[in-house]
């Protein structure tokens, strides 16, 4: 499926979710994409549209936080005229728009407890109903939901329907965090200065070993966003020339990640066991015992992570 070769990345935990993407896009099933802000979840909700039997169908993009609760239940299902003041004609929503397409809902976790319900009545018979009507109308529409925080936490503090989430969360996609890829920033780097050198007619720069080291070092707590915005500033600014670490933002220049110097075997020798044992030790203590930024702290994938916590007896 060619849909997901506009993914850059070849690393393993990438490889695994788009494996699990293909799979879900053959299948009309709902899909809930999980994972930090700036991960890329609609880019992927947009592969799975267009890997779908719905490829030329509508598309259409709903940011649950961008309405106040006031509009969002007549941006979703539209209303009739008079309903309210300032409803002078009716309206289709985007569920009438996106008839026989799929309806992306990002960040999910902000819908208001009052229109989760008819959400949740959507899913369960295709049934919507405009504000201000009294007949429900029918629509085939996929939804594909993305959250960047833990649903699950909201359900127990009563912010999130219970059933909602599980009739949502058929099918969960957890998009890794980028630096849980590492080994695919340097291709997200060729890829963004190629295409900013496109749109903005200049010549791509290149980036020194060191830089890119320290790119590589860096934690990136925006992610694939991040990353793009700093492609852009260093495209302009640099343009044509070589990238060096003094030409980076201050919070990129981390004179550990940079040391040339190789850390050197002790003439005694190490325990290896015990030194990773004792590593992964540390981190889950500085998370507080949260797996997924204890696997962001050690460079591992979650699932790499529990195995190697298992391998030393952690429970």
């Amino acid at each position: 499926m060619s849909h997901f070769k506009t993914i850059i990345g070849q690393s393993p935990s990438l490889d695994s979710l788009i494996r699990s993407a293909k799979m879900v896009a053959a299948t009309d099933v709902t899909v809930l994409l999980q994972g930090e802000t700036g991960t890329g979840k609609e880019v992927f909700a947009n592969a799975i549209q267009k890997a779908s039997s719905r490829t030329d169908k509508a598309f259409i993009t709903l940011n649950c936080a961008a309405l106040p609760e006031s509009l969002i239940q007549s941006e979703l299902f539209g209303h009739k005229k008079g309903s309210f003041t300032g409803a002078t004609a009716s309206t289709k929503g985007l569920f009438q728009a996106a008839d026989g397409g799929t309806l992306f809902l990002d960040e999910i976790n902000s819908l208001p407890y009052s229109i989760q319900a008819k959400l949740l009545r959507f899913l369960e018979s295709g049934e919507c109903l405009a504000i201000g009507d009294v007949k429900p109308y029918y629509v085939d529409v996929r939804i594909i939901a993305a959250t960047n925080t833990d649903l699950l936490k909201l359900v127990t503090t009563k912010e999130f329907r219970s059933d909602l989430y599980y009739r949502l969360n058929v099918v969960p996609l957890e998009l890794p965090s980028l630096s849980q890829r590492s080994d695919d920033i340097e291709a997200l780097i060729s890829h963004f200065m190629n295409m900013m050198a496109v749109t903005h007619a200049i010549e791509a720069p290149k980036l020194s070993k060191l830089a890119l080291k320290a790119l590589k070092a860096y934690p990136w707590p925006g992610n694939i966003r991040e990353l793009r915005n700093l492609c852009e500033r260093l495209s302009i600014l640099m343009a044509g020339n070589i990238i060096e670490p003094e030409h980076l933002p201050a919070e990129f220049i981390n004179p550990i990640a940079l040391k040339t110097e190789p850390l050197r075997l002790p003439e005694r020798g190490i325990q290896l066991d015990s030194l990773e044992a004792d590593f992964i030790h540390q981190a889950l203590n500085r998370t507080k015992g949260n797996r997924s930024k204890t696997a962001k702290l050690l460079g591992l994938t979650r699932d790499t992570l529990i195995y190697r916590m298992q391998k030393h007896g952690f429970h």
